[in-house]
């Protein structure tokens, strides 16, 4: 029922429940950052479930949530519950930089998250560091762990491979992911704010024809509705995945749109377009109205970002976008 004007359907949405963060990775939010949102402004559990609701019954069936880091919301699970009983929603995800996930993997699976995604740019301690900017190496590697004891399958873990920094890591985290039966996503960086232009781009289509030699790889695709393109050992036990924004974007399959903590929705992760929901919420629009206001704004969702032809264009982080 959510098609744009260039005949993409949209069924998944990405959903940010704070734009706080325990990490200051390099890529996306500066040390020192004071620009989050007043916690008044955020949407509370109430008016998120009724927004996510609208969106189910227009034909929305993935939910992820995201940041900042999202486990940083308090009673996350029990939002993550209501969300999973909602008619029309399918798969409830979330992303998380797993430095809190030991002591919730347990709630967040009972609560129906069908899916992890956690971020993970080194295997050494000391990078891990450098990177996030925080000593964090053994509480994400304790929270895969308890990711695993509780029974998520098929966790993701997202590497953002840049140039200089961490690319001599790429063939070790591979080798990490098979051994943990980990799904490996390479990330490229995106000229998202000063951080994101900062950072130290690495082209991952070389990357992806020289690991398919050396593990004999083949391509492959996986359920989840996200931009990846996979390639896959050719018994199925393992798969890689690489976001490839700037050397060969993915725009033309589309399938999602992003809520910032606030309501608003945003139509492109590249591109400033966006409808201010959240207002409507607290003015008591009908649900009637709230849908409308999302239809009328996927009828304006650009055709594709401009990351390449305009780099500079972008001044909000990440994470104030919503993952």
């Amino acid at each position: 029922m959510l098609v744009d004007p260039f005949g993409r359907s949209i069924e998944y949405v990405r959903l940010s429940v704070t734009d706080r963060c325990d990490l200051r990775c390099t890529y996306c939010m500066p040390e020192g950052f004071q620009g989050f949102e007043e916690p008044g402004h955020w949407l509370n559990f109430a008016e998120i479930e009724r927004l996510i609701g609208a969106f189910g019954r227009l034909g929305v069936k993935r939910v992820r949530m995201t940041g900042g880091e999202p486990l940083l919301r308090r009673n996350l699970p029990q939002l993550a519950a209501r969300l999973s009983a909602l008619p029309g929603i399918e798969d409830l995800s979330l992303s998380t930089n797993a430095t809190q996930l030991a002591r919730h993997a347990q709630a967040l699976k009972d609560a129906g998250v069908s899916r992890l995604n956690v971020s993970l740019d080194s295997l050494r301690p000391e990078r891990v560091a450098q990177i996030n900017g925080r000593d964090v190496f053994s509480r994400i590697m304790a929270g895969l762990e308890a990711a695993h004891r509780v029974g998520f399958e098929r966790i993701k873990l997202n590497m953002v491979a840049m140039a200089g920094v961490n690319d001599d890591e790429i063939d070790a985290m591979v080798e990490f992911a098979m051994r943990g039966h980990y799904i490996l996503r390479l990330i490229e960086t995106m000229p998202m704010g000063d951080t994101g232009r900062a950072s130290s781009f690495l082209d991952l289509q070389p990357v992806k024809a020289r690991l398919a030699e050396k593990y004999g790889l083949v391509e492959a695709s996986l359920a989840g509705g996200g931009p990846a393109r996979y390639l896959g050992s050719p018994d199925g036990r393992f798969n890689i995945g690489f976001i490839t924004p700037l050397s060969q974007h993915f725009c033309g399959t589309c399938n999602r749109v992003r809520v910032a903590v606030d309501g608003t929705l945003y139509l492109c992760l590249g591109q400033d377009d966006k409808a201010e929901l959240g207002p409507l919420l607290r003015a008591g629009a009908s649900d009637a109205e709230i849908e409308q206001a999302i239809l009328n704004a996927v009828a304006r969702k650009p055709e594709r970002h401009e990351f390449r032809e305009a780099p500079q264009k972008l001044v909000r982080f990440m994470s104030m976008t919503g993952g």
